[in-house]
This record gives C-alpha cells, structure tokens and sequence, in this order.
C-alpha cells in the first residue's frame, strides 16, 4: 500500500523537479516506510512513489521499479493477491526476481503482456507504468476502484500530472483550485459525486473502476474498460446450493491471500455477516487478531455479537471503545483527508479506528465492505425487486431513495445513468441497482472512505469482497438467489450455514444500521451550536447556494424538513453536508497545501 505520483509534460515543457517532491510530501502519509523518484529528462516524465511496506520489507521492494530489460519503470498502490500464482507463470517464460514482493511480478506481467496483463491481476491497486522506449505511460485502477488514482491538466502549461488523491495537485504551482459546480450539486443532494470521472475541483478527473488510460506527449487518450461485469447467470444453470458452495471456494481462497503479509494483519469485526464471514474462514486458515469497535455515550452498541463470533472462532480479540469528543475534535483539520469531498461521517470514526489499530502495531486489515452492494443488501434492492409501474415512476422513487429529497436537479442525470444500466442487464431493475451501487456510490463513497481513512493514519485496509474473483461470481447470481426466505443477502448466509462458519444467531441476524454522527445535529447542544456557528457563517456556501432560509429554519428549530413540493426534505443530511463543504473549502480552496 502506498501513494504514487507524477506527471508527464508535452515535449518542450518542464517543471521545477521541486514540485514533485511537493507533491509526495502532500501525500507522504499514504507511505512512510520508503520515498523513491524516477524521472526522464528527455521525455519530461517524472514519478514519485511513498511506501507503506506490507511484502518484501526489504530494500529490494522500492519504488518506482524498472524491469531488467529497461522496457518498463513502475509505480504502484496498492496489492497484488495472485502474485505467487503470476510469478510462477512468469518464471516459466523466462522472467527473473530479484525480490518477493509483489510490485516486481506486477512490473514483469506488464513487460511480459503489457496493457493485457491488467486483466490478470486480482487485487487493488492504482498504477502508473512507464514504456520508455514507446514514450508511453499506462494508468490504471483496479476492477472496484479500491484504489485511487486522479489527473488534471490544470495549470501544467502542456502535460498531465497524477495522484493518489487530490491534496498532491496543490502542491503544483499554477494550479487554481476550484469547485466544479456541477459536481457540488450531485454532493448536496446525494452526499458524494457520482458522475464517472469529475471530482468536486474542476478540471480535476478520477480513473473510473476497471479503467485504464494511455497517456502519450503528455496528452491523455480516451480512458477504457479492461473488466466489465459479466452476465447474470440464469437460476435453472446453477442452484442455490450450488452457486453457495462456488463462492464459499472462491472466498475462501481470497480470504486466504488477503492474509499474506509481513506485518501483523488484523480483522475489523463489528459482528454483522460480512465481517462476520470473513473473519471465519480467516479464522481456517490462520490464528486470526480481530477487532471491534464501540462508541461511549450511545445506545447503539454491537459488540456483543462481535464477541459471540469471536468466541465462536477463536479469535484473539480486543474493542476499541470511541468518544464523541475524540472525532469532533479539530474538526475543521481533519477535513483536510475529504479530498475528493464526499459526507460519510463514518471517515472520522473509522480513521480513529484504523489509528487506534496502528497504536496496536496493526499495519495492514481485513474489513468487509463491498458485499451489500455486490450481494443485495440494501432496502433499494427490495424496492428495485418488487418495484411496479412505468420505468420512469420506479426510477424517480429511487431517485428520492438515494438524494433523500423529494426531487431535484440531479434526476435527469441519475435516470440516464439507470437506464444505460437497464440496457446492459437485460432490462432489469434489480440489476441496475447493483450497478449504480458498485460502479457508483461504492467506490465514490463508501470504497472512497476505507481509503481515505485507513491511508491517513498509514494502515492498509484490505476488502475481500471486492477482490475481482468474488465481485465476478457475484454479479452473476440472480436476484432469485439474493433476495428470499424473508431475507437479504440469501446466498451469502446459506453458504454461511452450509459450511457452518458462525452461529445461526449470527448468520441469519438482520442488517444493523445506525447513524450515530448525523444525530448530534439534533441531539448534541455543542455540536449543534458548534455546526450552527459554521453553516450560517455569513458569505459562506449557505448563502451562496441560497440555503440560508432553510439552514435558519432548521437551526431555530421550526422544521426539520421543507413538506412537497419544496425539494428539501430531509434538513439533518444538508446541514452535514454544507458543514464540510465550509471546512473542505477553507482547506482546499483558500490556502496552500490547506495547512
């Protein structure tokens, strides 16, 4: 796990190499362990890489890498999972190693096949590899877009640079942050930017998922897909039984190539299914370290179940018990790790989770996030499922679902996109669901938070649900196999059953879900006051973007919320986000660096 970035200029164009020393500096908490640059005068490519050391500690790991032929110099984030299977294959076409890490079978796959070796890879990552000779550079990001990877031409004079995360490109002189609109509006009725490529700055793009893109004379082509969701598999072709013993082979396998470190390698486990799952079958290949966490001063406390499984599979296990005040504590600084600016309160929690990990001596852990979106488990499945009536009137009531309004500008964007996803999965709406959910929010939201949360305290946060392997057998089940027997999730709790991996109280226990931050709003007085004092500041965003009538309503304590056919229903949700969007901008839009 690690931070790379760099740029590529347009012949006759150069730059301070000063600023690409910024630019990791900006980014350094993504890698501490190690720092190494590469850089080609004659073609004005420059890369820097940080490293967080999980395989292969040793010096024979740094980066960026070059080949032994000198056909291809690499920078990489991220984890290769069937490196030991890949360089196998490599050794018997004649490749050498010189290391056990898993960025040099990476470098050889892609002196060996080139842009095709991305399809063989199954793990998270974010690359930029170099081809000298060619005078091309490859970009690309896995599959589920567990890692990130950004680009802008904004304020290069001719060229490309790139990034792990945004924060890196104000380190470049020239460049004038500033918001997209377009995306600012998407952020205040969904929490996040859904669009494929655009950020919340402008000009300032994303990598989308499964996406790669050639860069030449410092010009960027078209970026395309090198992994698109296979077909649903009909029912009659493979019962349930069945299609549970597949994924329990395939997880199992995954989960046991997640565990592969050498560092200590823990697993987050708040006592759902999810985590729930993957703890068990860690739990048979190794002794497995979990943890759980809890939150003092609430009512909403799970704990109890992750001891139960704990307890179940033998676990070494400790809690972490999180205040109120250890998150809402300098606020305002940690906005700085919302780069790309999305509104899930649980990156402060769950960052304090991950710091608290490290304290452990936990560098690296398994966490489960991705199967709601790639299983069904979600109530917009159910209503996608058993939805009626004409296309529109479903998508609309998805819509309102997802913005949390009773309507607003982003519709006709958001219907668009669903009904792209409606052409490719064979009309149904269930399944463009899980697209929207995995292709969309999961990496611009949820995916995004593990991410930002864990790398900003130097942890790396592994997800087997969305290793390549299982998100394909996944996307092939149907509905029939997702939704049933009064519950959701279905083939993922038999398997659970059938192999008899947790207590049936666990297995077959109903989604938990609570939102304890988007609650102080209304229940904590001084985080209240302290929200108030931020959102109505005068000639702040609330005044911009005409909200000051609402915000006052809702601080006043005269409505919660605007009644149809005003769009603004639910005013909890907008106070959050306009609370960020003040403190992201005063990092990112006001001074160097945001410090």
């Amino acid at each position: 796990m690690c931070g790379i970035a760099g740029w590529y200029l347009a012949q006759g164009r150069n730059r301070d190499p000063g600023d690409l020393d910024r630019m990791a500096e900006a980014i350094s908490h993504r890698g501490p362990d190690d720092r190494g640059r590469y850089a080609d005068d004659e073609d004005r490519l420059a890369l820097a890489h940080l490293r967080l050391s999980i395989l292969d500690l040793s010096a024979a790991g740094h980066q960026p890498m070059a080949s032994d032929d000198g056909s291809v110099v690499l920078a990489f984030n991220g984890e290769l999972y069937n490196y030991l299977a890949l360089r196998a294959e490599l050794e018997t076409l004649g490749r050498r190693f010189h290391s056990r890490s898993d960025t040099e079978v990476m470098l050889n796959a892609l002196a060996q096949w080139g842009p095709d070796a991305l399809t063989r890879f199954d793990g998270m990552f974010a690359l930029a590899a170099w081809y000298p000779r060619e005078r091309r550079l490859l970009l690309a990001r896995d599959p589920l877009g567990m890692k990130p990877l950004y680009y802008t031409s904004r304020g290069m004079s001719g060229g490309l640079a790139f990034a792990s995360e945004v924060k890196a490109f104000l380190a470049l002189p020239g460049f004038d942050a500033q918001v997209n609109l377009h995306s600012l509006q998407q952020y205040l009725e969904f929490g996040y930017v859904f669009d494929a490529a655009e950020t919340m700055l402008a000009d300032v793009c994303k990598l989308p998922p499964g996406h790669a893109m050639q860069v030449v004379a410092g010009r960027a082509g078209q970026p395309y897909a090198f992994f698109t969701a296979p077909p649903v598999l009909p029912a009659a072709e493979r019962s349930l039984d069945q299609a549970a013993d597949e994924l329990h082979a395939t997880l199992s396998q995954v989960v046991q190539e997640h565990l592969v470190a050498d560092v200590p390698v823990g697993l987050l486990l708040s006592g759902g299914l999810d985590s729930s799952v993957v703890a068990a079958l860690a739990a048979r290949h190794s002794r497995v370290a979990t943890i759980s966490m809890g939150f003092a001063e609430s009512v909403v406390d799970e704990r109890g179940f992750a001891r139960t499984v704990a307890g179940h599979i033998g676990s070494e296990h400790q809690e972490v018990l999180i205040h109120h005040s250890e998150i809402v504590e300098d606020l305002e600084e940690k906005a700085w790790f919302f780069d790309d600016l999305f509104a899930d309160w649980g990156t402060l929690s769950t960052r304090l989770l991950y710091k608290k990990c490290r304290d452990m001596g936990v560098k690296a852990v398994l966490v489960g996030e991705g199967s709601d979106e790639l299983f069904g488990g979600y109530g917009t499945f159910q209503s996608a499922a058993s939805g009626r009536g004409p296309v529109a009137w479903q998508l609309f009531q998805l819509y309102r679902r997802y913005a949390g309004r009773r309507y607003g500008g982003q519709f006709g964007e958001f219907s668009a996109i669903m009904k792209g996803y409606l052409a490719q999965r064979g009309g149904s709406m269930f399944e463009a669901v899980r697209m929207f959910e995995s292709c969309r929010q999961m990496p611009n939201n949820y995916v995004m938070k593990v991410d930002k949360a864990s790398m900003a305290v130097s942890v790396e946060a592994r997800a087997p649900y969305l290793d390549r392997r299982v998100a394909a057998l996944a996307y092939s089940i149907p509905s029939s196999q997702l939704l049933g027997e009064g519950t959701d999730k279905l083939v993922l709790r038999k398997m659970a059953d059938r192999h008899q991996l947790l207590p049936r109280e666990i297995t077959w226990r109903a989604k938990f879900g609570a939102s304890i931050a988007a609650s102080w709003m209304d229940d904590s007085p001084q985080f209240r006051q302290y929200a108030q004092s931020v959102i109505l500041a005068r000639g702040g965003w609330t005044d911009r973007l005409g909200l000051r009538g609402a915000m006052t309503d809702y601080f006043s304590g005269k409505r919660r919320g605007y009644a149809f056919p005003r769009a603004i229903s639910i005013f909890s949700n907008l106070a959050w986000r306009l609370l960020l969007l003040e403190l992201w901008s005063r990092k990112y839009l006001k001074s160097p660096l945001g410090r």
